[in-house]
């Protein structure tokens, strides 16, 4: 049966029902009612971002049977990928690099689904969903498309399929049944035991207590509280208020409230920091922190160490706390790789990428060995 492959500029162009049906996974960012919230928040489709829906969308005799997060770009912001020698190359021959496609979950750099399908994703769809892409891009004038964080069998699909395939690494954090946090700790050496002992003892020195609130107990006055810390810290750091406003947030409550988690750090009976997670059933996402005072190693401890009990406590295997951060070394968290996949337009600019990531990928894979010989672990 032919498939018709049609671009919306608006996720409520598809019931929610048909795109649910897709959906073979609890990860809350590729939810009909987180990516629509996106759009409806004003953090999507909004020239402040960057970030306007181009959704793919599959149909066979008028149903929705795979569908791809796709998004027209003006900038950079919010991919955690970072292409910026590629848009210089470009201006360097007078060309213009944006506006391009990416598909991604906006300002979320968490390996997950991209293509979304009823059924498995067979080579022929791959190629079809492929193939209209690199049209939409002739006829649109996109100099690109980039598949950002899609899980590895389907990148390595797509690196055969000539989207070259781009390496990163993150640092992740995997529950071994643990029992305790202390548990864990035991499987340090004794002076990398003694240093995370010592960053959560000055935490407790500073009279901080630590509220971890989920679920019902979560109300709007958290998430308020929250995006006062968040603006206050993003603009201290970047100079702007951050990409997300607080509708976004409390707004939040309504469509995942049982995938928050909102960690209050509380001195003197005020709250002064806060960190907010996301999880499913196996994963702890860390997303955002925001503080109101500056205390030692208190962003290790709402961003990190509460993040690991929460995963004890709940049986939660693996802890994403986000991207970057080699510090995250020493506090248990491992380098695994991530990928992305990558077409540009030009065939000259296409094939001169490839030089460029292979030398890259050497690189990552000598940075991840050189993370993993720091890890905190007694040699077995």
């Amino acid at each position: 049966m032919a498939l018709e492959i049609k671009f919306i500029k608006h996720l409520s162009q598809i019931p929610a029902y048909q795109w649910q049906a897709l959906v073979d996974s609890d990860q809350p960012f590729i939810q009909y009612a987180f990516l629509l919230h996106l759009e409806t928040s004003g953090a999507v489709n909004n020239p402040d971002t960057g970030w306007f829906a181009h959704h793919l969308c599959v149909f066979e005799q008028d149903e929705l049977v795979a569908a791809l997060p796709l998004y027209k770009k003006t900038s950079w912001f919010g991919e955690y990928v970072f292409d910026w020698a590629w848009d210089e190359a470009y201006a360097r021959y007078g060309f213009e690099y944006y506006p391009k496609l990416t598909a991604a979950i906006p300002f979320t750099p968490v390996t997950g689904p991209r293509i979304l399908s009823q059924k498995p994703i067979t080579p022929e769809l791959l190629k079809a969903i492929t193939q209209s892409i690199e049209k939409e891009c002739q006829d649109k004038h996109f100099s690109s498309c980039h598949i950002l964080f899609p899980e590895p069998d389907i990148s390595k699909q797509l690196h055969e399929l000539n989207w070259k395939q781009r390496n990163s690494i993150q640092f992740h954090w995997f529950n071994q049944n643990y029992q305790n946090f202390e548990q864990f700790l035991m499987t340090f050496t004794s002076r990398k035991r003694k240093n995370v002992k010592k960053e959560r003892q000055k935490v407790q020195e500073a009279g901080i207590k630590i509220v971890r609130i989920t679920g019902s107990e979560l109300e709007p006055k958290h998430l308020a509280f929250f995006y006062r810390c968040y603006q206050q810290t993003y603009a201290k750091r970047s100079g702007h208020i951050g990409y997300f406003n607080l509708d976004f947030f409390t707004g939040s409550l309504d469509i995942c409230k049982d995938n928050l988690l909102l960690v209050i750090a509380v001195q003197d009976s005020t709250a002064v920091a806060s960190a907010l997670y996301f999880y499913d059933n196996d994963n702890l996402y860390g997303r955002y922190w925001g503080s109101l005072v500056e205390i030692d190693a208190l962003h290790f401890e709402c961003c990190y160490y509460q993040g690991i009990e929460f995963c004890i406590e709940k049986n939660i295997k693996r802890f994403n706390p986000g991207t970057q951060g080699e510090h995250k070394i020493q506090r248990g968290f491992k380098p695994i790789y991530c990928y992305s996949n990558h077409w540009l337009k030009d065939p000259l600019f296409h094939n001169a990428i490839v030089p460029f990531l292979e030398e890259e990928s050497i690189h990552i894979n000598e940075y991840k060995q050189q993370m993993s010989d720091l890890l905190p672990f007694k040699k077995e």
